[in-house]
């Protein structure tokens, strides 16, 4: 072989390399739905599809609920189902996700092994809902292992199939059975090494908790010991990763090469998506699968806000990064069309929460589902069409997205975002505040302090990507955002000042820095190693009563309120900004602000109100200069943008409100893809309630 095609070859083989790692990429919006045949009261599966293609819908979700009838019983496999519903796609020209059908369990498999059903500290799990068994479970395993080749070696060719799904909404359903504690102290042996260390670390000589040999090692459930509950909490999390890894594996031993694996992640549920799943490790556990992929449930009518939407695809977004070190383009596997009663969408906003998705980098929208279901636990749970499969207000409105993704898709598929703010979560942190909150009885959560930080950047039109502990890129953003961090390394901590003192500016909320990663409190002034960046110290916190910020610095009137928590700071090197407005407690700092090196960090010592939050997050994005002409606009006018295929940039605009609405627009000139009229510089867009204007610069 010459120089040259050695070198040719070496490219080549880099080339393929580097394709392999970014995975499968989607030339087009998929517009979709969960289509459940074996459901259907009464055959219409032709009917079905002319509607869909009527809609525009190009892909559907199918067979991740069906174990039960994919296998009927122990080892006898009927795929007619799944057949006649691939076959009428593909015929079609409707693309397919088959998922694995392991997240509900059928009758057969708990009578043979009632062990595959999880204990949990409230007792074993009994028969009936999904996601209820232990994922651990080596008959579990087995039997899911089985199903899914079986599944997989009859589907693989087919050519309508264009990716998997695993499971569904993955969690460890709080599995804690015997099988799963021996699993626990395994990798505690394997952690840790000797019992000593355990003790030591995590202060189990309090009320003579401490081991003494490996054979009694007790179970977490009873245990009032947060290092070994948040140590037991990263397992269980470990075990999804671990889990869909697994399934991932075995998938992509009979996926094609185009094809794509992916799960749909979920979040902390409040009767919507909320915050940071505490069950899943989403940047750990979205390392096996080619594409993110998420499910996004919100309020709507009056209470549509956007927020969860750009929640949602952020924290999705960012849980796999390109060659760049930018978050990648993900998948809306599920989100409402009619949902809940209270969610059934007024007129326009079907069409504005689709492309308040595309905007934040989704490259697909999922409806759960097409048709309501007549009985069961989600009768109420509406899809596209309504229990009678007929069209209504919001499958008419449906069918404008269809026809507006497939003409304009050219220019918003793989829409790429560069953020210069991120948002530093951590799995562990949540677990370690949440054992604490604020005290004996406080309520409040991790997601608590997290989502309304989130919220007021939304609201300023402030771009976020969200990074954790393990994120290699912390260093390419301006502005670090960062929540309660209760429990953290010396060596994030020291990673975090370096980042202040390299030219980064931070901000910090209380309980930053207080423990380590094992949730031992640090035994120096707090808040720790960060002291060092945040030039404070302090020793004692307590709970606000009556207490408000000294002259209302942040002029937030009514709201000028400190509450649930504040920290007694005194300041080193850091400027305060605001002091407690209280007559004991006045002589010390609320909020400071510290140069450090090239860098400046912020720390909020208190809980306070959005109105208060927001200047202080205004006042870091403009030091760190991430403040722009976007910023003018605020909610409930909403812009974001991104880099298309083509290289011009896309900037939405939405307005969620009832009232019409005008934005200024700022940037180069361009054109109006809606409405495909030209826009120049400073022109005033009037934007009608729920409406949106979508502008590709020239």
């Amino acid at each position: 072989m010459t120089k040259r095609s050695s070198l040719l070859f070496i490219l080549l083989f880099c080339l393929i390399g580097l394709a392999q790692a970014q995975g499968p990429k989607l030339d087009k919006l998929l517009f979709g739905v969960a289509y459940y045949d074996e459901y259907m009261p009464y055959e219409r599966l032709d009917k079905d599809i002319a509607m869909m293609k009527e809609t525009g819908i190009n892909v559907v979700r199918i067979a991740e609920s069906t174990w039960s009838t994919v296998e009927p019983q122990d080892g006898t496999f009927d795929f007619s189902h799944i057949d006649r519903v691939l076959n009428a796609m593909q015929k079609a020209g409707i693309s397919v996700i088959v998922g694995t059908p392991t997240y509900a369990v059928p009758t057969w498999l708990v009578k043979k092994y009632p062990d595959v059903l999880a204990t949990t500290p409230q007792g074993q799990n009994r028969y009936g809902p999904r996601q209820n068994m232990d994922i651990t479970n080596t008959h579990f395993r087995f039997h899911a292992e089985r199903v899914i080749r079986k599944i997989m070696e009859h589907v693989k060719d087919h050519p309508a199939i264009i990716g998997y799904q695993v499971d569904n909404e993955t969690k460890h359903y709080n599995t804690t059975g015997p099988n799963v504690q021996k699993l626990f102290v395994d990798y505690m042996k394997a952690k840790y090494k000797s019992l000593d260390v355990i003790n030591k670390i995590y202060g189990l000589d309090y009320w003579s908790n401490r081991i003494n040999s490996w054979d009694d090692f007790p179970s977490t459930v009873g245990t009032i010991n947060a290092s070994l509950s948040s140590e037991f909490a990263t397992f269980q999390r470990k075990l999804v990763t671990d889990y869909l890894a697994w399934q991932a594996a075995m998938v992509k031993e009979y996926k094609r090469p185009a094809q794509f694996v992916t799960q749909n992640f979920d979040f902390e549920w409040r009767g919507y998506s909320y915050g940071i799943q505490p069950d899943v490790d989403h940047f750990a556990a979205a390392k096996a699968m080619d594409m993110a992929g998420v499910d996004i449930y919100h309020p709507t009518q009056d209470q549509l806000t956007g927020t969860e939407i750009s929640f949602g695809g952020d924290v999705a977004r960012s849980m796999k990064l390109d060659a760049s070190n930018r978050g990648k383009n993900y998948l809306v596997l599920e989100t409402e069309a009619q949902g809940f009663p209270q969610w059934v969408p007024y007129p326009g906003q079907l069409r504005l929460q689709a492309f308040s998705h595309v905007a934040s980098g989704a490259n697909m929208l999922e409806y759960w589902h097409w048709h309501s279901i007549h009985n069961s636990a989600e009768t109420y749970w509406k899809g596209l069409l309504s229990h009678d499969f007929e069209p209504n207000p919001t499958y008419t409105e449906a069918k404008t997205i269809g026809k507006d993704f497939a003409r304009l898709s050219p220019h918003l598929v793989n829409l790429k975002k560069t953020n210069s703010v991120a948002m530093l979560f951590s799995n562990e942190a949540l677990t370690a505040f949440n054992a604490f909150s604020f005290g004996w009885g406080a309520t409040e959560k991790y997601n608590d302090v997290l989502r309304p930080m989130y919220d007021v950047l939304y609201r300023m039109n402030v771009g976020v990507d969200f990074v954790d502990p393990s994120s290699t890129n912390l260093e390419s953003y301006k502005l670090l955002v960062v929540p309660a961090l209760y429990a953290a390394s010396d060596s994030l901590l020291q990673r975090l000042n370096r980042y202040v003192q390299n030219g980064g500016h931070i901000v910090y909320t209380f309980k930053s820095g207080f423990s380590d990663e094992h949730v031992k409190v640090r035994t120096t002034p707090q808040p720790g190693i960060i002291s060092e960046a945040c030039g404070i110290t302090y020793s004692q916190f307590t709970i606000p009563r009556a207490v408000s910020l000294k002259n209302d610095p942040y002029q937030a009137g009514k709201d000028n309120v400190v509450k649930t928590w504040m920290e007694l700071i005194t300041p080193t090197t850091a400027k305060v900004l605001a002091y407690y407005d209280h007559p004991v407690w006045g002589k010390y700092a609320a909020v400071t602000q510290n140069t450090y090196g090239k860098g400046m960090a912020t720390y909020i010592g208190c809980m306070t109100s959005e109105a208060v939050l927001k200047k202080i997050l205004e006042d870091a994005s403009k030091k760190a200069n991430v403040w722009g002409s976007d910023q003018q606009l605020t909610f409930p006018l909403i812009t974001k943008s991104g880099v298309n295929q083509q290289g011009k940039t896309i900037h939405y605009y939405f307005n969620y409100s009832s009232v019409p609405g005008s934005v200024t627009y700022p940037h180069q000139d361009g054109k109006e893809l809606l409405t495909n009229e030209s826009v120049s510089k400073n022109k005033s867009m009037p934007l009608e309630a729920w409406g949106m204007k979508i502008v590709e610069e020239n």
